[in-house]
């Protein structure tokens, strides 16, 4: 059940991130999600939170969610 729920996270999370348009905008929700996603598979939320953010602010530099 978790696995369905961390797939439906991400689907939700590359639908909107055509919406976000600046790197600030990218890095929230790159934090928000990555710290749901790390709390509903047992990780540590802070951490989650951290990486989501950073894949944010850097997925348009690495041509991801242009």
């Amino acid at each position: 059940m978790k696995t369905v729920k961390v797939l439906g996270l991400l689907a939700c999370a590359m639908t909107l991130s055509g919406c976000l348009t600046t790197d600030t905008e990218r890095g929230l929700a790159g934090a928000a999600g990555g710290a749901v996603i790390a709390d509903v598979t047992g990780g540590d939320a802070l951490t989650g939170a951290v990486i989501g953010g950073a894949a944010g602010v850097f997925c348009d530099d690495l041509g991801v969610c242009e």
